[in-house]
């Protein structure tokens, strides 16, 4: 992860390649006018948590390492046996320190004849280094990544699993990228591109044609986090305000106002960016406004990042949103 700022120098280019139409973003918020939420599915926090363990069972998941690769075949093999099909990116990219990292992107789909889409997406790498530590010590050694990777992907295996009960009208695309986390830490600026890199290899090789986009994307990273609120994204709000919307009224109506704060708290570059390059209106559900820290949660890149410190209920806030917004598309 990535960078908290207020101002973003690359927000003009950014914004100008971005190419998500006025349409799909007035379809996003249309849909937040339906008011029956009753019928939904529960999003299981008990089941989130148990994959969060699952995957902090492999260790560090740096690309590259054993932990790494077991990790990837456990989740091919999830998104398999609870999604209709599976595609999987293999590849090899180079970091901004000329390592070069082998990745594999995995997507699990739901209904994948239809062209009305919706896409979900996590990362499932961890850091490298625990470059955030209060120890220096420490610094050269990998984390465990629970809430820094494990939260988001989580909620998406649970996601994936209630998906059984729905008929949604609409397609799921659920994408696990790579080697989000081995980005450049020193400065702000001019080091975006070197995270996201299994994101940025996903859009270099976008599996659907420009008539199969999906109608918006939502990114969740570090969402389990002690007490975790999610406040409006900068760049989700310049890019996919009205995606934003959407989730935040869902949200309110779902009972988790007190989590998804009204209010902008900060910008981050993240998946979401590459994702809105792409052409997809795609938000970022993350926690960026700590009250302890003013921005990521206090185990951010430290070997605290640990299931020790997630929390049930901050699964369950954001999975549930994520599950209502994905339910208010079956008409009724």
């Amino acid at each position: 992860m990535k960078f908290l700022s207020r101002v973003l120098p690359f927000i003009l280019p950014i914004l100008l390649m971005s190419c998500g139409s006025a349409e799909s973003k007035k379809t996003a918020t249309d849909h937040t006018t339906q008011n029956d939420l009753d019928g939904a599915p529960t999003f299981n926090a008990d089941s989130a948590f148990s994959y969060i363990v699952a995957q902090e069972a492999f260790g560090p998941r740096v690309p590259g390492s054993a932990g790494h690769k077991a990790c990837a075949e456990y989740l091919t093999s999830f998104m398999a046996e609870n999604t209709d099909t599976v595609i999987t990116q293999r590849g090899t990219v180079t970091a901004y320190n000329g390592d070069r990292l082998p990745i594999v992107n995995i997507m699990g789909r739901v209904k994948p004849q239809l062209k009305d889409r919706v896409l979900l997406l996590a990362h499932w790498d961890t850091r490298p280094w625990a470059d955030a530590d209060p120890d220096e010590a420490n610094h050269n050694r990998p984390i465990n990544g629970a809430n820094d990777g494990g939260s988001g992907v989580a909620v998406i295996m649970e996601i994936a699993r209630q998906l059984k009960t729905l008929d949604l009208p609409v397609g799921v695309d659920l994408l696990l990228v790579d080697a989000e986390d081995y980005g450049h830490s020193a400065t702000f600026e001019n080091t975006t591109e070197s995270w996201c890199l299994g994101t940025q290899y996903f859009v270099d090789h976008l599996p659907y044609g420009r008539d199969t986009l999906p109608r918006y994307g939502i990114c969740l990273d570090m969402v389990g986090g002690r007490g975790a609120v999610f406040h409006r994204e900068y760049m989700s709000e310049a890019l996919a305000g009205s995606v934003v919307d959407r989730v935040w009224n869902v949200a309110a109506r779902s009972g988790f106002g007190d989590r998804f704060i009204n209010s902008v708290g900060g910008s981050i570059v993240d998946d979401h960016i590459f994702i809105n390059r792409a052409g997809i209106p795609c938000i970022d559900i993350v926690e960026i406004n700590n009250p302890e820290t003013g921005s990521f949660p206090p185990t951010w890149h430290t070997l605290d990042d640990t299931s020790a410190n997630i929390d049930r209920s901050s699964l369950r806030a954001a999975g549930q949103t994520v599950l209502n917004t994905l339910y208010l598309d079956i008409p009724r």
